[in-house]
Protein backbone atom coordinates (compact mmCIF):
# COMPACT_ATOMS: atom_id res chain seq x y z
CA UNK A 1 0.00 0.00 0.00
CA UNK A 2 2.98 1.69 0.52
CA UNK A 3 3.49 4.50 2.79
CA UNK A 4 0.63 6.39 2.31
CA UNK A 5 -2.70 4.76 2.99
CA UNK A 6 -6.24 5.71 3.46
CA UNK A 7 -7.78 4.37 6.84
CA UNK A 8 -10.29 1.46 6.79
CA UNK A 9 -13.30 4.20 6.44
CA UNK A 10 -11.65 6.22 3.41
CA UNK A 11 -11.43 9.10 5.24
CA UNK A 12 -8.00 9.86 6.59
CA UNK A 13 -4.99 9.82 4.91
CA UNK A 14 -2.03 9.75 6.85
CA UNK A 15 1.89 7.90 7.70
CA UNK A 16 1.80 4.62 8.92
CA UNK A 17 5.80 4.45 9.72
CA UNK A 18 7.02 5.80 13.37
CA UNK A 19 9.42 8.34 11.36
CA UNK A 20 9.69 11.94 12.54
CA UNK A 21 8.02 14.55 11.37
CA UNK A 22 10.42 17.04 8.87
CA UNK A 23 10.51 20.78 8.80
CA UNK A 24 8.01 20.76 5.95
CA UNK A 25 6.63 24.53 6.25
CA UNK A 26 3.43 25.26 4.01
CA UNK A 27 -0.29 23.65 4.48
CA UNK A 28 -3.01 24.18 2.21
CA UNK A 29 -6.19 23.71 3.92
CA UNK A 30 -9.24 22.84 1.87
CA UNK A 31 -13.06 22.50 3.26
CA UNK A 32 -14.79 19.35 2.42
CA UNK A 33 -17.69 20.00 -0.31
CA UNK A 34 -18.23 23.27 1.01
CA UNK A 35 -21.49 24.41 -0.48
CA UNK A 36 -23.28 20.87 0.70
CA UNK A 37 -20.85 20.41 4.04
CA UNK A 38 -22.92 23.96 4.92
CA UNK A 39 -25.99 22.68 4.17
CA UNK A 40 -25.79 19.51 5.95
CA UNK A 41 -24.43 21.56 8.60
CA UNK A 42 -27.53 23.48 9.14
CA UNK A 43 -29.94 20.83 8.41
CA UNK A 44 -29.11 18.03 10.09
CA UNK A 45 -31.79 15.86 7.78
CA UNK A 46 -29.36 16.42 5.07
CA UNK A 47 -26.88 14.67 7.13
CA UNK A 48 -25.56 11.21 5.76
CA UNK A 49 -27.70 12.15 2.63
CA UNK A 50 -26.78 12.93 -0.88
CA UNK A 51 -27.19 16.72 -1.26
CA UNK A 52 -26.78 18.70 -4.49
CA UNK A 53 -26.82 22.92 -4.25
CA UNK A 54 -27.95 24.50 -6.88
CA UNK A 55 -31.27 25.04 -9.38
CA UNK A 56 -30.87 24.14 -12.96
CA UNK A 57 -26.96 23.41 -12.32
CA UNK A 58 -25.21 21.56 -9.89
CA UNK A 59 -22.97 24.34 -7.93
CA UNK A 60 -21.68 21.49 -5.18
CA UNK A 61 -22.58 18.53 -4.01
CA UNK A 62 -22.14 16.29 -1.03
CA UNK A 63 -19.72 13.51 -1.21
CA UNK A 64 -22.68 10.89 -0.88
CA UNK A 65 -24.33 12.47 -4.53
CA UNK A 66 -20.48 11.65 -5.85
CA UNK A 67 -20.08 8.50 -5.11
CA UNK A 68 -22.90 8.07 -7.29
CA UNK A 69 -21.63 9.95 -10.26
CA UNK A 70 -22.89 13.26 -9.59
CA UNK A 71 -20.40 16.16 -10.76
CA UNK A 72 -20.24 19.66 -10.43
CA UNK A 73 -21.40 21.89 -13.32
CA UNK A 74 -23.33 19.35 -14.67
CA UNK A 75 -27.13 20.07 -15.43
CA UNK A 76 -29.47 19.13 -12.02
CA UNK A 77 -31.81 16.95 -13.90
CA UNK A 78 -29.11 15.03 -15.29
CA UNK A 79 -27.67 14.17 -11.88
CA UNK A 80 -31.16 13.85 -10.56
CA UNK A 81 -31.41 10.95 -12.97
CA UNK A 82 -27.54 9.54 -12.05
CA UNK A 83 -29.03 10.22 -8.50
CA UNK A 84 -32.88 10.32 -7.98
CA UNK A 85 -32.60 9.88 -3.86
CA UNK A 86 -30.79 13.52 -4.13
CA UNK A 87 -31.96 15.88 -1.99
CA UNK A 88 -31.86 19.54 -3.99
CA UNK A 89 -31.27 22.77 -2.09
CA UNK A 90 -31.10 26.11 -3.46
CA UNK A 91 -27.71 28.37 -2.89
CA UNK A 92 -27.69 30.22 0.23
CA UNK A 93 -24.53 32.31 -0.66
CA UNK A 94 -24.73 35.09 2.11
CA UNK A 95 -24.50 31.63 4.59
CA UNK A 96 -21.25 30.28 3.04
CA UNK A 97 -19.35 33.91 3.02
CA UNK A 98 -20.44 33.77 6.55
CA UNK A 99 -19.04 30.85 7.18
CA UNK A 100 -15.69 31.11 5.01
CA UNK A 101 -15.06 34.19 7.52
CA UNK A 102 -15.51 31.51 10.20
CA UNK A 103 -12.72 29.76 9.01
CA UNK A 104 -10.19 32.36 7.84
CA UNK A 105 -10.59 33.57 11.43
CA UNK A 106 -9.24 30.22 12.30
CA UNK A 107 -6.54 30.15 9.93
CA UNK A 108 -5.36 34.22 10.59
CA UNK A 109 -5.37 31.48 14.43
CA UNK A 110 -3.18 29.48 13.03
CA UNK A 111 -0.57 31.03 10.97
CA UNK A 112 0.22 35.18 10.97
CA UNK A 113 0.78 34.80 6.96
CA UNK A 114 -2.44 32.96 5.47
CA UNK A 115 -2.97 33.63 1.50
CA UNK A 116 -6.50 32.58 0.29
CA UNK A 117 -7.16 30.80 -2.55
CA UNK A 118 -11.27 30.75 -2.61
CA UNK A 119 -13.96 31.08 -0.27
CA UNK A 120 -12.98 27.70 0.79
CA UNK A 121 -9.08 27.12 0.51
CA UNK A 122 -5.91 28.87 1.54
CA UNK A 123 -2.31 28.48 1.94
CA UNK A 124 -0.44 28.34 5.24
CA UNK A 125 3.08 29.21 5.86
CA UNK A 126 4.00 27.36 9.28
CA UNK A 127 7.40 28.12 9.81
CA UNK A 128 8.06 29.06 12.93
CA UNK A 129 5.61 27.56 14.86
CA UNK A 130 7.16 24.99 16.58
CA UNK A 131 7.15 26.68 19.75
CA UNK A 132 3.36 27.76 19.45
CA UNK A 133 1.96 24.87 18.11
CA UNK A 134 4.01 22.05 17.25
CA UNK A 135 6.16 20.92 14.22
CA UNK A 136 3.80 21.05 11.09
CA UNK A 137 1.93 17.96 11.20
CA UNK A 138 1.22 18.99 14.89
CA UNK A 139 -0.19 22.49 13.43
CA UNK A 140 -2.22 20.93 11.18
CA UNK A 141 -3.85 18.89 13.10
CA UNK A 142 -4.77 21.83 15.22
CA UNK A 143 -6.51 23.39 12.78
CA UNK A 144 -8.70 20.77 11.66
CA UNK A 145 -9.60 20.48 15.36
CA UNK A 146 -10.19 24.13 15.54
CA UNK A 147 -12.54 24.17 12.09
CA UNK A 148 -13.90 21.21 13.61
CA UNK A 149 -14.88 22.38 17.11
CA UNK A 150 -15.56 26.03 16.00
CA UNK A 151 -16.85 26.13 12.47
CA UNK A 152 -18.57 22.44 12.58
CA UNK A 153 -17.39 21.24 9.05
CA UNK A 154 -14.50 19.08 8.04
CA UNK A 155 -11.57 20.26 6.70
CA UNK A 156 -8.67 18.43 4.37
CA UNK A 157 -5.26 19.49 5.25
CA UNK A 158 -1.71 18.60 3.11
CA UNK A 159 1.92 19.63 4.06
CA UNK A 160 4.68 19.90 2.40
CA UNK A 161 7.65 22.12 1.15
CA UNK A 162 6.44 23.58 -1.54
CA UNK A 163 3.18 25.23 -2.51
CA UNK A 164 2.41 22.93 -5.39
CA UNK A 165 2.96 20.09 -3.71
CA UNK A 166 0.95 20.79 -0.44
CA UNK A 167 -2.57 21.37 -2.86
CA UNK A 168 -1.45 17.38 -4.40
CA UNK A 169 -1.50 16.30 -0.81
CA UNK A 170 -4.49 17.85 0.47
CA UNK A 171 -6.36 16.69 -2.81
CA UNK A 172 -5.10 13.27 -1.93
CA UNK A 173 -5.92 13.71 1.71
CA UNK A 174 -9.77 14.30 0.86
CA UNK A 175 -12.35 13.92 2.21
CA UNK A 176 -11.47 15.00 6.20
CA UNK A 177 -7.94 14.11 5.84
CA UNK A 178 -4.63 15.13 6.81
CA UNK A 179 -1.31 13.99 4.67
CA UNK A 180 2.21 14.88 5.20
CA UNK A 181 4.59 14.62 2.51
CA UNK A 182 8.08 15.01 3.51
CA UNK A 183 11.14 16.05 1.41
CA UNK A 184 13.03 12.21 1.29
CA UNK A 185 9.42 10.88 -0.35
CA UNK A 186 8.31 13.50 -2.78
CA UNK A 187 9.66 11.13 -5.76
CA UNK A 188 7.66 8.48 -4.12
CA UNK A 189 4.30 10.17 -3.55
CA UNK A 190 4.41 12.27 -7.07
CA UNK A 191 6.00 10.42 -9.37
CA UNK A 192 3.20 7.08 -9.81
CA UNK A 193 0.19 10.07 -9.90
CA UNK A 194 -1.16 9.97 -13.62
CA UNK A 195 -0.14 13.34 -15.97
CA UNK A 196 -4.05 14.33 -15.32
CA UNK A 197 -2.96 15.54 -11.81
CA UNK A 198 -0.27 17.91 -12.61
CA UNK A 199 -1.69 21.54 -12.06
CA UNK A 200 -2.13 22.92 -16.20
CA UNK A 201 -2.79 19.56 -17.73
CA UNK A 202 -6.15 19.70 -18.81
CA UNK A 203 -8.03 17.56 -21.36
CA UNK A 204 -5.48 18.26 -24.88
CA UNK A 205 -2.79 18.54 -22.85
CA UNK A 206 -3.50 14.96 -21.48
CA UNK A 207 -3.47 13.55 -25.11
CA UNK A 208 -0.47 14.86 -26.41
CA UNK A 209 1.79 13.62 -23.31
CA UNK A 210 -0.19 10.52 -23.96
CA UNK A 211 0.28 10.06 -27.44
CA UNK A 212 4.09 10.42 -26.60
CA UNK A 213 3.35 7.39 -23.79
CA UNK A 214 3.97 9.86 -21.09
CA UNK A 215 1.12 8.73 -18.53
CA UNK A 216 2.50 9.21 -15.21
CA UNK A 217 4.47 12.06 -13.74
CA UNK A 218 7.23 10.76 -13.01
CA UNK A 219 7.33 10.33 -17.08
CA UNK A 220 7.71 13.73 -17.11
CA UNK A 221 10.22 14.85 -14.78
CA UNK A 222 12.53 12.53 -16.65
CA UNK A 223 11.55 13.69 -20.30
CA UNK A 224 13.86 15.19 -22.32
CA UNK A 225 12.96 19.07 -22.12
CA UNK A 226 13.13 19.57 -25.64
CA UNK A 227 10.71 16.81 -27.09
CA UNK A 228 8.06 17.80 -24.94
CA UNK A 229 8.78 21.45 -25.65
CA UNK A 230 7.96 20.18 -29.45
CA UNK A 231 4.07 18.89 -28.43
CA UNK A 232 3.45 21.04 -25.53
CA UNK A 233 5.64 24.47 -26.30
CA UNK A 234 8.81 25.61 -24.68
CA UNK A 235 7.34 27.98 -21.89
CA UNK A 236 4.88 24.63 -20.55
CA UNK A 237 7.07 22.22 -21.13
CA UNK A 238 9.75 23.75 -18.80
CA UNK A 239 6.76 24.66 -16.58
CA UNK A 240 5.36 20.46 -16.56
CA UNK A 241 9.06 19.76 -15.96
CA UNK A 242 9.69 21.73 -13.00
CA UNK A 243 6.25 21.00 -11.22
CA UNK A 244 7.19 17.06 -12.05
CA UNK A 245 10.34 17.78 -9.91
CA UNK A 246 8.52 19.87 -7.25
CA UNK A 247 10.53 23.35 -8.47
CA UNK A 248 7.94 25.60 -6.82
CA UNK A 249 9.71 28.51 -5.22
CA UNK A 250 6.45 30.71 -4.61
CA UNK A 251 6.09 31.49 -1.38
CA UNK A 252 2.62 31.62 0.82
CA UNK A 253 2.25 35.34 -0.03
CA UNK A 254 -1.37 37.33 1.53
CA UNK A 255 -3.11 39.08 -0.91
CA UNK A 256 -3.03 42.43 -0.99
CA UNK A 257 -6.39 44.23 0.28
CA UNK A 258 -9.45 44.86 -2.47
CA UNK A 259 -8.34 48.66 -4.16
CA UNK A 260 -12.50 48.65 -5.55
CA UNK A 261 -15.51 47.81 -4.11
CA UNK A 262 -18.76 48.34 -6.42
CA UNK A 263 -22.10 46.60 -7.69
CA UNK A 264 -23.41 47.02 -11.71
CA UNK A 265 -26.23 45.93 -13.34
CA UNK A 266 -27.45 45.91 -17.03
CA UNK A 267 -31.08 46.00 -18.25
CA UNK A 268 -32.80 45.58 -21.79
CA UNK A 269 -32.11 48.77 -24.16
CA UNK A 270 -35.10 51.06 -23.82
CA UNK A 271 -35.74 54.41 -22.44
CA UNK A 272 -36.51 54.91 -18.82
CA UNK A 273 -37.91 56.80 -16.37
CA UNK A 274 -35.62 59.20 -13.98
CA UNK A 275 -37.45 57.39 -10.95
CA UNK A 276 -36.37 54.04 -12.57
CA UNK A 277 -32.58 54.76 -13.05
CA UNK A 278 -32.60 56.22 -9.80
CA UNK A 279 -34.43 53.76 -8.03
CA UNK A 280 -31.93 51.17 -9.82
CA UNK A 281 -28.38 53.68 -8.88
CA UNK A 282 -29.84 54.09 -5.43
CA UNK A 283 -30.25 49.97 -5.58
CA UNK A 284 -26.24 49.56 -6.29
CA UNK A 285 -25.00 52.07 -4.18
CA UNK A 286 -26.86 50.18 -1.67
CA UNK A 287 -24.93 46.82 -1.96
CA UNK A 288 -21.91 48.20 -2.81
CA UNK A 289 -21.90 49.84 0.33
CA UNK A 290 -23.07 47.37 2.07
CA UNK A 291 -20.27 45.11 1.20
CA UNK A 292 -17.83 48.06 1.88
CA UNK A 293 -18.56 48.18 5.66
CA UNK A 294 -18.86 44.23 5.28
CA UNK A 295 -15.05 44.40 4.99
CA UNK A 296 -14.08 47.44 7.52
CA UNK A 297 -13.52 49.79 4.76
CA UNK A 298 -14.21 53.18 3.80
CA UNK A 299 -13.32 54.49 0.31
CA UNK A 300 -12.39 58.38 -0.85
CA UNK A 301 -14.13 58.04 -4.51
CA UNK A 302 -16.89 56.96 -5.85
CA UNK A 303 -17.16 56.26 -9.91
CA UNK A 304 -20.29 55.70 -11.71
CA UNK A 305 -20.44 53.69 -15.14
CA UNK A 306 -22.70 53.91 -17.60
CA UNK A 307 -23.03 51.68 -21.29
CA UNK A 308 -25.44 53.73 -23.54
CA UNK A 309 -27.49 52.21 -25.75
CA UNK A 310 -25.23 52.26 -28.64
CA UNK A 311 -22.66 50.27 -26.96
CA UNK A 312 -20.52 53.09 -26.08
CA UNK A 313 -19.59 53.93 -22.66
CA UNK A 314 -19.22 56.77 -20.29
CA UNK A 315 -18.14 57.33 -16.72
CA UNK A 316 -17.16 59.49 -14.10
CA UNK A 317 -15.89 60.22 -10.77
CA UNK A 318 -15.11 62.09 -7.41
CA UNK A 319 -13.34 62.25 -4.55
CA UNK A 320 -14.42 62.62 -0.93
CA UNK A 321 -13.52 65.29 1.16
CA UNK A 322 -12.67 62.63 3.99
CA UNK A 323 -13.33 58.48 3.54
CA UNK A 324 -17.36 57.13 3.82
CA UNK A 325 -19.07 54.29 3.78
CA UNK A 326 -22.46 55.95 4.62
CA UNK A 327 -24.94 54.59 1.79
CA UNK A 328 -26.86 58.30 1.86
CA UNK A 329 -23.44 60.11 1.48
CA UNK A 330 -22.10 57.94 -1.19
CA UNK A 331 -25.16 57.80 -2.95
CA UNK A 332 -25.66 62.32 -3.07
CA UNK A 333 -21.90 62.15 -5.02
CA UNK A 334 -23.06 59.22 -7.25
CA UNK A 335 -26.16 60.98 -7.75
CA UNK A 336 -24.90 64.09 -8.94
CA UNK A 337 -22.16 61.85 -11.00
CA UNK A 338 -25.05 60.27 -13.11
CA UNK A 339 -26.33 63.82 -13.71
CA UNK A 340 -23.54 64.54 -15.29
CA UNK A 341 -24.30 61.82 -18.33
CA UNK A 342 -27.84 62.42 -18.24
CA UNK A 343 -28.10 64.38 -21.08
CA UNK A 344 -26.44 61.66 -23.56
CA UNK A 345 -27.88 58.96 -21.40
CA UNK A 346 -31.73 60.85 -22.18
CA UNK A 347 -30.47 60.43 -25.95
CA UNK A 348 -29.08 57.09 -26.26
CA UNK A 349 -30.80 55.08 -23.79
CA UNK A 350 -28.83 53.36 -21.11
CA UNK A 351 -28.15 49.58 -21.15
CA UNK A 352 -25.80 49.35 -17.82
CA UNK A 353 -25.05 51.18 -14.77
CA UNK A 354 -22.27 50.49 -12.80
CA UNK A 355 -20.78 52.26 -9.22
CA UNK A 356 -17.60 51.45 -8.16
CA UNK A 357 -16.29 53.00 -4.56
CA UNK A 358 -12.38 53.21 -4.54
CA UNK A 359 -9.34 54.23 -2.89
CA UNK A 360 -10.01 52.10 -0.04
CA UNK A 361 -8.75 52.16 3.66
CA UNK A 362 -9.89 51.02 6.79
CA UNK A 363 -13.24 52.43 8.39
CA UNK A 364 -11.54 52.75 11.33
CA UNK A 365 -9.59 55.90 9.36
CA UNK A 366 -12.97 57.46 8.57
CA UNK A 367 -13.46 61.17 10.81
CA UNK A 368 -16.46 61.32 12.98
CA UNK A 369 -17.93 64.19 12.37
CA UNK A 370 -20.04 66.78 14.16
CA UNK A 371 -24.01 66.84 14.02
CA UNK A 372 -23.97 69.98 13.26
CA UNK A 373 -27.48 70.37 11.31
CA UNK A 374 -30.99 69.09 12.07
CA UNK A 375 -30.57 66.33 9.14
CA UNK A 376 -27.42 65.16 10.51
CA UNK A 377 -29.32 64.38 13.86
CA UNK A 378 -32.71 62.72 12.18
CA UNK A 379 -33.13 59.24 12.74
CA UNK A 380 -29.25 58.86 13.68
CA UNK A 381 -28.38 58.68 9.43
CA UNK A 382 -25.58 60.71 10.53
CA UNK A 383 -23.59 58.20 13.22
CA UNK A 384 -24.68 55.58 10.57
CA UNK A 385 -26.37 53.45 13.17
CA UNK A 386 -28.79 53.33 10.56
CA UNK A 387 -26.54 51.36 7.62
CA UNK A 388 -25.67 49.45 10.85
CA UNK A 389 -29.31 48.27 11.66
CA UNK A 390 -29.88 47.40 7.63
CA UNK A 391 -26.69 45.35 7.62
CA UNK A 392 -27.83 43.38 10.73
CA UNK A 393 -31.08 42.55 9.34
CA UNK A 394 -29.85 41.61 5.91
CA UNK A 395 -26.90 39.38 8.08
CA UNK A 396 -29.96 37.63 9.83
CA UNK A 397 -32.48 37.54 7.25
CA UNK A 398 -31.17 37.65 3.62
CA UNK A 399 -30.25 40.20 1.15
CA UNK A 400 -33.55 40.71 0.38
CA UNK A 401 -35.04 41.14 3.83
CA UNK A 402 -34.96 44.97 3.26
CA UNK A 403 -35.10 46.82 0.26
CA UNK A 404 -35.62 50.59 -0.57
CA UNK A 405 -39.59 51.43 -1.18
CA UNK A 406 -38.86 52.95 -4.47
CA UNK A 407 -37.75 49.56 -5.60
CA UNK A 408 -40.60 48.00 -4.15
CA UNK A 409 -42.92 49.91 -5.93
CA UNK A 410 -41.41 49.23 -9.28
CA UNK A 411 -41.52 45.64 -8.90
CA UNK A 412 -45.35 46.33 -8.46
CA UNK A 413 -46.34 48.50 -10.67
CA UNK A 414 -44.16 48.43 -13.98
CA UNK A 415 -42.10 45.39 -12.88
CA UNK A 416 -38.28 45.16 -12.12
CA UNK A 417 -36.02 47.81 -14.31
CA UNK A 418 -33.16 45.52 -13.72
CA UNK A 419 -31.27 42.32 -13.98
CA UNK A 420 -30.01 40.39 -11.17
CA UNK A 421 -27.21 42.45 -9.64
CA UNK A 422 -23.56 41.69 -10.87
CA UNK A 423 -20.92 42.45 -8.08
CA UNK A 424 -17.31 43.78 -8.97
Amino acid sequence: MGPYPFRADGSVLARCDPEPVSKTPILHADLDAFYASVEQRDDPALAGLPVIVGSGVVLACSYEAKALGVKTASPVREALRLCPEARVVPPRMDAYSTVSREVYEVFSDTSPVVEGISIDEAFLDASGLDHISGDPRETAEGLRRAVREKVGLAISVGVARTKFMAKMASARAKPDGLLVIEPERESEFLHPLPVESLWGVGGVTSVKLRGMGISTIGEIATCDPSRLAAVVGGSSASRLIDLANNRDPRPVSPRAPRKSIGAQSAFPKGSRTDAEVDALLASLVDRASGRLRKAGRACRTVSVGVRFGDMSRASRARSLPVPSDGTDELLVHARALLDAMRPEAQRLGLTLIGVSLESLESSEAMQMTLPLGDDDRRDGIGDGSLDRAVDDLRERFGAESVTRASLVDLDRNQGSPVLPDQGT
